[in-house]
């Protein structure tokens, strides 16, 4: 028997539509605020991660699903969908648009090669909405308030943690600082931040070393070190979520996991799925569309990890619809057929090919949630009518084929 590779998934039955009931929630939404469909490929080239998450970030050192195709070029699974949309974006020339605002969402499969685990798989899902041309810290408090209406529809409880992760006018004074305490301390701290003090030091914040984290207690906290524009954003933003009684926490090592981020960082958490905490996460990242070859555009998204909520999602009470059709005799199943065509214009049909008993029958519409059970029977098909059940108001009532 040939399974499926290790960390790759078959989503089925009540998992199925957990997962479409996630997307088509999200999307109602995300429609809601203003947002339109994008599609991306799986398939980028390797530099665009490398320029956009970050040659330093693990995605790029150690997940990415890399290879060269057949054309000697160096292609990747995409292992995450901003890059994506911000390449189309360029791509578009969107970007040339003056004072121009597009706002997507997308979902699709992503891809790194780590140790799977609970909520964390190499193939796996995510939800995404990304903003352009809008530079207002109240564009990122509203696209806060747009994942907390999808949690919130799919009945998921959350922490939101928030963060501001400066600007290139605050970040390097205090990169330099912060490489200094790392480098007087960098005995004790793990491998992983070793490594990063001279690549990436603000990742640091981030590790989930314990050790590490209760050395970086005594560390300066970049929001004490902002300059006036990125100050005022981030009080703004605490603000706004006061003002709407929006509960959070601002956690001063929330830098998110990718290098493109600055000013607003933010994640939602929760405590029901393990130590993989975070359920959404999401920021503004100004420069991006600049890296990628653009024109300077402001820019803030967000992307829902679907496995990682899949267990927490209350499905609502499924209401049954449409009509089952079954019969008693073989001879009878060929006039099922136009009379299904018909229903199936403005309804859903299930239609049963095997010749059964009523009793039989009911039990089939039930486990398809019909509303309608029509039968014929020896007498029905002797009469050219056919015998239906309302399910919900369990009226009967016979009618010729035709008035059917």
């Amino acid at each position: 028997m040939i399974n499926a590779l290790r960390g790759m998934k078959d989503l089925t039955f009540e998992e199925s539509e957990r997962f479409v009931h996630i997307v088509t929630t999200a999307i109602g939404i995300a429609k809601k605020y203003g947002y339109e469909y994008i599609e991306t490929p799986i398939l980028e080239e390797t530099k665009l991660f490398k320029r956009s998450v970050g040659e330093s970030s693990d995605i790029v050192g150690k997940e990415m699903y890399q290879f060269t195709d057949k054309g000697e070029n160096d292609v990747c699974m995409r292992p995450e969908g901003t890059a994506g949309v911000v390449r189309a974006f360029v791509q578009a020339k969107l970007d040339r648009q003056q004072s121009a605002k597009f706002k997507f969402y997308y979902y699709g499969p992503m891809f790194r090669y780590e140790r799977p685990q609970k909520g964390r798989l190499r193939e796996f899902h995510q939800f995404g909405c990304e903003s352009f041309g809008e530079a207002s810290v109240y564009e990122d408090f509203t696209m806060i308030q747009l994942i907390g209406d999808i949690f919130k529809a799919l009945g998921i409880g959350y922490n939101l943690q928030i963060n501001s992760l400066g600007c290139p006018t605050c970040m390097p004074s205090y990169r330099q600082n912060l490489v200094g305490f790392l480098t007087e301390c960098q005995e004790e701290l793990c491998e992983d931040c070793n490594r990063r003090i001279d690549t990436n030091p603000i990742r640091v914040l981030d590790c989930k070393n314990e050790k590490c984290q209760m050395l970086l207690k005594d560390s300066s906290k970049l929001i004490n070190n902002l300059c006036q524009s990125c100050d005022d954003d981030f009080k703004k933003l605490v603000k706004l979520l006061n003002r709407e009684e929006i509960n959070y926490e601002i956690n001063t090592n929330l830098v998110r996991g990718l290098d493109y981020y600055n000013k607003t960082a933010f994640e939602f958490v929760s405590n029901e799925i393990g130590s993989q905490s975070a359920i959404a996460g999401g920021g503004r990242y100004d420069k991006l569309v600049e890296f990628l070859d653009g024109k300077a555009t402001p820019a803030v998204g967000f992307a829902l990890g679907i496995e990682r909520i899949l267990e927490l999602v209350q499905m609502p009470q499924i209401e049954r619809e449409g009509y089952y059709l079954g019969v008693m005799d073989d001879g009878a199943i060929d006039a099922l057929f136009p009379l299904a065509s018909r229903k199936r214009t403005t309804n859903k049909v299930t239609v049963e090919y095997e010749a059964k008993k009523l009793k039989a029958h009911l039990k089939g519409a039930d486990k398809v949630h019909a509303r309608y059970c029509a039968f014929i029977g020896e007498d029905e098909f002797k009469n050219g009518t056919i015998w239906v059940k309302d399910l919900v108001s369990k009226e009967e009532i016979t009618l010729t084929q035709e008035e059917f």
